[in-house]
């Protein structure tokens, strides 16, 4: 199967641009760009999303091309390359040798079925819904280089390794080395896994399976702990957050291979790669207070109305008292914030509250308890008008 793959690769490999362009046309991708661009998105189709017909598409591109050399001698033997090297070959592509596929007829159930690489296919023109991930206040998707792809077993062995190979457009690597430094070593601009449960009811939290570990190339990645627990009995819990794989690899055109192991005790999973830009909690900030701020009159007919359906009272009141102090930080509320989903007014502080789930995402209310995410954030224009720090006055 890997000798057959390999020869579909070197077929498109040999191909021309009029040849690649008519290849992603055929299965309705975008045909600009340079020819190694061209050359990457065809071998990513091959790797990732090859079908019957997609196979048929590229052997009747490489016969029609070389149809007439078929019978012409072979002037050195072909040596198949090796999958790991081959974007390396790119510049001189031209000097391939082109010669005709012979042998057997390459069955395209057995090299294009259901799994190919310990990943997940789905037969062609089968339709089924699409495993979806969360959106990540923190990170900001730039490109989908994997979509979710499941985790298949490929034995009843319960450590289990799945192999996964692409390659950067050169695009996307200058997007990687001009993008700023969070920190030493880590760019803003990165390459991320996730991975979650193939469940395609709802968009999936991201779920580590047991026993898992990632490598990138020939190094293994980090990958975070478990957070102990301070009650007793309670199991520790693992923060499940994406995996930065950037610093591990090749920021060329050279093809990247990324092997996750992970334990197959019966859940399904599901893996995925984006190319996103990591935000900052100030950055953040700074959006909320763009756009998230409520009016202080609609804030001040909500708090009307809270008074108005408050069934436990059966006395009318004119006011509640709000407290002034974060429940957070037990400090003076700079940004009074809170989600548009709790039913309380009391506010707690955004930039603590967002400085805290950048260090352990939870998006928890401190108030209520309840689900409180950025998207559901906003600002009391009303508290923040009335009861902002005074600034102190220059003494004249």
């Amino acid at each position: 199967m890997a000798a057959e793959l390999v020869e579909a690769k070197n077929m498109v490999m040999s191909f021309r641009v009029s040849d690649l362009q008519m290849l992603l046309g055929f299965v309705g991708r975008s045909k600009s760009g340079l020819k190694h661009e061209l050359v990457t998105r065809a071998l990513q189709l091959v790797q990732f999303d090859c079908s019957p017909e997609l196979f048929k598409k590229i052997k009747e591109l490489y016969e029609t091309r070389y149809a007439k050399k078929s019978s012409e001698p072979i002037s050195q033997p072909h040596r198949p390359l090796d999958p790991l090297t081959m974007h390396s070959t790119y510049d001189r592509a031209s000097t391939v040798p082109r010669t005709p596929l012979t042998g057997p007829n390459i069955d395209y159930p057995v090299l294009y079925g259901k799994y190919l690489n310990g990943l997940g296919r789905l037969p062609a023109k089968t339709l089924k819904p699409e495993v979806r991930l969360v959106k990540l206040p923190f990170f900001n998707m730039l490109d989908e280089l994997l979509k979710p792809t499941e985790l298949v077993p490929q034995n009843n062995e319960k450590l289990q390794e799945s192999p996964c190979i692409f390659a950067l457009t050169p695009r996307q690597v200058e997007l990687i080395r001009n993008s700023r430094e969070l920190q030493p070593g880590v760019k803003a601009v990165q390459v991320v896994l996730r991975i979650c449960y193939s469940d395609t009811s709802s968009p999936q939290e991201d779920q580590y399976p047991p026993n898992i570990a990632v490598k990138v190339n020939h190094s293994y990645c980090s990958v975070p702990g478990y957070y102990p627990s301070n009650k007793p009995g309670v199991e520790p819990k693992r923060p499940c957050r994406p995996i930065n794989l950037t610093h591990l690899m090749y920021l060329s055109s050279a093809t990247n291979r990324i092997t996750v192991t992970w334990g197959n005790y019966g859940k399904s999973y599901s893996v995925a790669l984006y190319l996103v830009r990591q935000l900052t909690s100030s950055e953040l900030l700074q959006r909320l207070k763009t756009i998230g701020v409520k009016h202080p009159e609609l804030c001040k007919a909500l708090v009307k109305e809270k008074l108005r359906l408050d069934p436990d009272s059966e006395i009318a009141t004119t006011g509640v008292r709000v407290s002034l102090i974060c429940p957070l930080v037990k400090m003076r509320l700079s940004v009074p914030c809170r989600a548009e989903t709790c039913a309380h007014l009391q506010c707690f502080d955004a930039v603590f509250y967002l400085q805290m789930n950048e260090k352990k995402p939870t998006w928890m209310c401190p108030v209520c308890d309840k689900p409180a995410p950025y998207d559901q954030l906003i600002i009391d224009g009303h508290l923040r008008r009335q009861w902002a720090p005074v600034q102190p006055q220059r003494q004249r």
